[in-house]
């Protein structure tokens, strides 16, 4: 058989809706008392990229790129950038083909080189220094603006810059980690002095994963031609947010602690090179608006830098799991749906001379579309609270409650393709 990107000896990998040979996103897991290490997601497996190493099935550039990933991050990894992620891919690929020259030798390692992943435990796939979270997704901030500000929805000021705030990295959490209900300030309505106490009014943001590789040296900023060789890979992120907190804390300076107590994101980083076939041209903006600046434009990114992902938010409930309900598919919205391209992100963040380091992560904002049924938050969906959602077994929400689980998912897909998914970015409210 003709080895191809769609086809692999691990035969749970073939027709795979996420982890096929054309994906191999890289990731962080341990098992039965092994320390964390670096494994690549391969169907329903994960390979061991230290037994790998080990065992001489890479050599060159790919056996320096793999030794620097099977570590308990990927930092070191993210830092040798493109030309040894692609070795590291090209190496895989070869590897885990159906007309792999070294099947044999892998097939024979069993369950070391090749874990369940089911019985395994993912982690943070790098030690994030610094996060910065993003609003570029034009459809969310209008609905928002909307909301707050009925006239005038958009500020003058968003489709001249990458509107973004700075977050707390110590509390980014991976996917299957409880979130604990923050406390904080809130007004109550019609009251004219604050009380404390814990957010009734949480809710989830619908977000892409942005992970940083090669930094740059503090002072020389990252122009928007060489912003892409910055790019490590993407994941999912779900930014939790306390609304009423938000609404009495926000001004003049923005979120503080109605987003600083949690952000989860996806465990597998998905390579730029696996996301190639889903790249586009930057949706055209409307002739009325601006053009971006000189130091955010650049052709190749306009015709290039998008990315066409489909996009999903699931609901399930305390009751839902109860009565055996699976979760609720409540939004399908799309990467396309970005104001702003990632290199822009990356180039703007820079141009001020800020360092930008490996493993450095940017959430993308809330990648809603037009429609009611693509908003990536319940602030948009129940329009403030005020048209609550409804359930299977009759249950409503305006914003979460305990026991509410929110699950994320993203995915590529292409006629007579493979598809290249993320996996899941769960997170479960507790009080």
């Amino acid at each position: 058989m003709t080895t191809t990107a769609s086809t692999s000896w691990v035969a749970s990998a073939n027709r795979h809706a996420d982890f096929s040979l054309a994906n191999l996103p890289l990731g962080v897991f341990s098992r039965d008392g092994l320390s964390p290490r670096g494994g690549v997601a391969i169907g329903d497996c994960i390979l061991d990229l230290q037994v790998a190493c080990e065992a001489g099935l890479f050599q060159g550039e790919a056996l320096d790129a793999a030794r620097a990933a099977g570590g308990d991050s990927l930092n070191a990894f993210f830092a040798l950038g493109a030309p040894a992620r692609r070795a590291l891919r090209a190496a895989l690929q070869a590897l885990l083909g159906e007309g792999s020259a070294q099947r044999a030798q892998a097939e024979a390692l069993g369950e070391r080189l090749l874990q369940p992943m089911g019985a395994c435990r993912l982690h943070l796939p790098a030690r994030v220094g610094d996060y910065t979270d993003f609003y570029v997704g034009i459809h969310h901030a209008t609905n928002v603006g909307k909301l707050f500000r009925p006239d005038n929805p958009l500020l003058p000021n968003y489709k001249y810059v990458p509107i973004g705030y700075h977050g707390r990295a110590s509390t980014i959490g991976v996917s299957g980690e409880s979130v604990r209900r923050p406390n904080g300030q809130t007004l109550p309505p019609g009251a004219s002095e604050p009380s404390f106490g814990l957010s009734r009014r949480l809710d989830y943001e619908l977000e892409l994963g942005i992970w940083i590789g090669p930094g740059n040296t503090r002072g020389e900023p990252i122009g928007i031609a060489e912003a892409g060789e910055h790019l490590a890979g993407l994941c999912l992120l779900n930014d939790w947010s306390a609304r009423d907190l938000q609404a009495w804390e926000y001004q003049p300076l923005g979120p503080f602690l109605s987003k600083s107590f949690a952000t989860t994101v996806s465990p597998w980083v998905v390579m730029p090179e696996a996301l190639e076939p889903f790249r586009c041209a930057q949706p055209a903006r409307p002739q009325a608006d601006p053009q971006p600046l000189p130091y955010l434009f650049d052709v190749h990114d306009q015709q290039r830098g998008a990315f066409d992902l489909e996009l999903e938010v699931l609901l399930q409930t305390e009751a839902m799991r109860a009565k055996g309900l699976p979760a609720e598919r409540i939004t399908l919205s799309s990467t396309r749906h970005m104001y702003w391209t990632v290199a822009q992100l990356v180039a703007h963040h820079s141009v001020n001379g800020c360092a930008l380091q490996p493993g450095d992560l940017f959430g993308s904002g809330t990648l809603s579309g037009e429609t009611p049924e693509s908003c990536g938050s319940l602030l948009e969906i129940t329009r403030g609270g005020k048209q609550p959602l409804t359930l299977p077994g009759g249950e409503t929400r305006t914003f979460l409650e305990d026991g509410d689980e929110v699950i994320l998912r993203a995915r590529g897909v292409r006629e007579g393709g493979p598809s290249v998914g993320f996996g899941e970015c769960r997170g479960r409210v507790v009080g």
